[in-house]
């Protein structure tokens, strides 16, 4: 029974939830459980299933039972139920009666049954009596609840409805807004639209206005409103009757324009005609000519500028202000040009007569002049215009060409090089580089025009140069003093020898009175004759070094070059340096040879290394390149290509019409070869002095030991015949070798050094004057007589023995040495 009744349990249980779950999981449920309520439901399920046993189940019959009976009976059930039995008989006051028999047995248990089933049950009925009024509850729940749901549905339907119509209501509205809108908008628009046309009979009323006055205030918003009609018919040309009133617009525009270029014309011309009348020739002094010509416009200036400058806004979009600006340029410009131009041309004319003679103060105080008057003209101009104009610089232009008119007859009649190169540096330095690069805006048309003169001077100048360098230089004629070497620097040496004695005298005699004027304190004489030996002078310039005693051609390049440098462009430079230098050179091997003639040859190489020293000295600080490029047409194998045509075995070749035509070869082959090569003067100074101090330094080695290189020459030669199988050598034998000849020989080369070797040097200090200069010219002079003297020396030890060398008597080389160094 116990497990049926489990079984029961579970089962109900079980179907219990499932109902729940169905209750709660409805798709459609109107009141679902939540989460407590089923709790609450099971919890409820729970104290039902253990409900106590009836208390009024009668238990007396359970009482007559045995013992025995209660033993098999508790033998078939469990202890619980035994418990229950008792309980059961207590219950119906059966404690004492007996069951004997199964019949008994049964028929008391199904009236325990029926007792118990009658007292649970009327528990349980009432539990079901209350479930079922739950259930109408709840059933009557669910009637409201669907009848609820039912009008929301219906709700939500009207709602529904309502809404649609409510929001195709709204759209409708705003559809209408919209509508309305764009109708006030295209109403503003075509308002708008109108009004740049409505504005025509306003303009052309103010327009036609006799009080209208260009100076009014209403005028330039006028202008505006009209600019922007014009502007705005202009960008819609599909407009109807647009040429029409295009063409109304633009003859309102001209009539503007004509007001306030009569305005500004009318302003300026009678400025000019003002000033006219009171200088009728345009020659006012330089001292009312400011308030002539600059005062009275710039007092006018603010009365037309306010237009200029609406002129000027415009002139940029709209090209008929352009054309209006330009025409008041020009109006302004012809006006300036009238007042000016007399005025200039008198200014330039009375500088030139006072500049006669003086060509670089007048170029100076011309230029000067015209820097003025382009500067004052800008800055006039700017106070009626804002923006530039090239018409300016036109004017000014042509202004200063009235200056360049009136100087370049001048400069090319100049033939003096120190003119010239004085007004090239004035053009350039003073004026191109101090004022025009500090200036270019303002002095754009006066740097055009001095550019134009430079160049003219400089053309000049170039011409005048190859000029000079042609008859001062390689023309030049020198007179008897200039060749007069070494007289020249012999009394020069003496004028400045004496000089020094005099000068040597009188400090001594300043120096021997300050020892007496100073005898109070040994320190004062000390340092008044610190002071006497710091005075006086510790060196003194040769003669051969002034510039006055250079031979006339060096100093005349020298100086042509030094003011061609800063004058001409570095190419140009470079050309005429060479040309000059050149001719320089070609003078001095001229005037060299004229002195070997009339003096000694060591006089002639001396001059002409002194001086290619001072060439070559002074054009070191030219930092330029002296080498130029020439180009020469190389006409050989042209010649070679007619000579075969000319030549008369040719003539049969002349018709052949293979590789061999005559005709052919000399189109082909005989075509000019350019050849390009460089001349560098520079270079050609260092030449030239190389060759002559090499010339020198052999001619004095052959005049110093000539005859001892001659006889070692000899014996050279006897050795070489010898070696190739000739005589026998033997150097005693020879008659020219016997140790007296030999002795004379070496005698006579010793006196001729010791006769000559002092002069040398001294012409040589004479002529170079610099210690550090005749060392290095001697040098190869001293190291040749040693050369020669230690062969000789060697030859002498090889060849002779004892009383040979005693009769031979050669000087030692300690001998030679010491004649050498006493002459230094």
């Amino acid at each position: 029974m116990a497990s049926i009744e489990h079984s029961l349990l579970d089962l109900t249980d079980k179907e219990t939830r499932e109902k729940l779950c169905l209750w709660d999981r409805r798709t459609d449920a109107m009141a679902p459980l939540t989460e407590t309520q089923t709790d609450s439901v099971l919890e409820l399920r729970t104290a039902a299933e253990e409900l106590p046993v009836p208390s009024e189940l009668p238990i007396e019959d359970l009482c007559s039972l045995s013992s025995r009976s209660l033993q098999s009976f508790s033998a078939t059930v469990p202890a619980s139920t035994e418990d229950v039995l008792l309980r059961g008989f207590q219950m119906l006051d059966m404690e004492n009666d007996r069951i004997e028999t199964a019949q008994q047995f049964f028929a008391w248990f199904a009236k325990l049954q029926a007792s118990m089933d009658q007292d649970e049950s009327a528990k349980y009925r009432k539990t079901r009596d209350d479930l079922y009024c739950y259930q109408e509850q709840c059933d009557a729940i669910l009637k409201d609840v669907s009848a609820a749901l039912d009008q929301l549905g219906s709700l939500q339907k009207q709602y529904l409805f309502v809404s649609n119509k409510t929001g195709t209501l709204h759209e409708a509205c705003e559809q209408l807004l919209k509508e309305q809108s764009e109708l006030v908008d295209l109403a503003e628009s075509i308002q708008q639209k109108l009004s740049y046309f409505n504005e025509l009979e306003n303009i052309n009323t103010k327009l036609n206005s006799p009080t209208l006055s260009v100076n009014s205030e209403g005028f330039i918003p006028m202008l505006s409103k009209l600019d922007d009609c014009i502007e705005y018919v202009s960008s819609h040309p599909n407009f109807k009757d647009y040429p029409i009133y295009m063409a109304k617009f633009k003859q309102c525009l001209s009539k503007a324009m004509h007001f306030m270029k009569i305005h500004i014309v009318n302003t300026m011309q009678n400025l000019t005609s003002q000033l006219t009348k009171r200088d009728p020739m345009g020659l006012a002094n330089a001292d009312n000519a400011f308030t002539l010509y600059y005062v009275k416009f710039r007092a006018a200036a603010p009365k037309v500028r306010t237009l200029i400058e609406q002129i000027e806004k415009r002139a940029e979009r709209i090209p008929e202000y352009q054309n209006l600006l330009d025409e008041i340029h020009q109006c302004y410009l012809d006006q300036r040009d009238q007042l000016l131009s007399p005025s200039i041309t008198s200014t330039i004319t009375d500088l030139t007569n006072q500049n006669t003679k003086d060509h670089c103060a007048l170029v100076r105080s011309g230029c000067a002049f015209m820097v003025h008057v382009c500067q004052d003209e800008h800055q006039l101009f700017y106070e009626f215009f804002s923006k530039p104009t090239s018409k300016l610089d036109e004017l000014l232009e042509k202004l200063c060409l009235s200056l360049y008119d009136v100087l370049r007859p001048l400069i090319i009649h100049i033939i003096h090089l120190e003119t010239l190169s004085e007004l090239c540096s004035i053009l350039k330095n003073e004026m191109l580089e101090d004022h025009v690069q500090n200036n270019a805006a303002q002095l754009g048309a006066f740097d055009a025009v001095v550019k134009q003169m430079l160049e003219d001077v400089q053309e000049r100048l170039v011409y005048r140069t190859h000029i000079y360098i042609q008859t001062d230089i390689t023309g030049y004629n020198p007179a008897p003093g200039d060749l007069a070497y070494p007289e020249k620097l012999e009394m020069m040496e003496r004028i400045a020898q004496s000089l020094k004695e005099e000068q040597m005298k009188h400090m001594s005699q300043e120096a021997s009175f300050s020892d007496v004027q100073l005898e109070e304190g040994g320190s004062r004489r000390s340092s008044s004759a610190g002071s006497v030996e710091a005075s006086r002078p510790q060196t003194s310039i040769s003669p051969a070094d002034l510039h006055g005693m250079w031979y006339p051609t060096v100093r005349r390049t020298l100086v042509c070059l030094s003011k061609l440098y800063r004058c001409m462009d570095r190419t140009v430079f470079q050309g005429l340096s060479q040309e000059a230098l050149s001719a320089c050179i070609q003078s001095l091997l001229k005037a060299s040879e004229i002195i070997l003639k009339n003096k000694t040859q060591i006089d002639g190489q001396l001059f002409l290394i002194k001086h290619l020293l001072i060439m070559r000295e002074q054009i070191a600080p030219f930092h330029t390149d002296f080498a130029i490029k020439e180009i020469s047409l190389d006409l050989k194998k042209t010649r070679d290509a007619a000579f075969k045509i000319l030549n008369p075995r040719a003539v049969p070749k002349l018709f052949r019409f293979n590789s061999h035509n005559a005709i052919l070869e000399f189109l082909l082959e005989g075509t000019p070869e350019i050849k390009e090569h460089y001349i560098d003067s520079k270079k050609d100074v260092d030449r030239h002095l190389k060759f002559s101090c090499e010339q020198f330094i052999q001619q004095q080695t052959q005049i110093f030991v000539g005859s001892l290189e001659e006889f070692l020459t000899k014996v050279a030669a006897l050795k070489t015949t010898a070696i190739q199988g000739g005589p026998t050598y033997n150097l005693a034998q020879q008659p020219w070798a016997q140790p007296a000849k030999i002795n004379d020989v070496v005698m006579a080369t010793y006196r001729v050094m010791k006769s000559k070797l002092p002069s040398t040097l001294q012409s040589m200090s004479l002529y170079l004057a610099n210690r550090d200069t005749e060392f290095i010219l001697f040098k190869p002079v001293r190291n040749n007589i040693q050369q020669v003297f230690q062969r000789l020396h060697t030859l002498l030890q090889e060849e002779y023995r004892g009383e040979d060398l005693q009769i031979i008597a050669c000087p030692s080389m300690e001998q030679i040495n010491l004649l050498l160094s006493a002459n230094k």
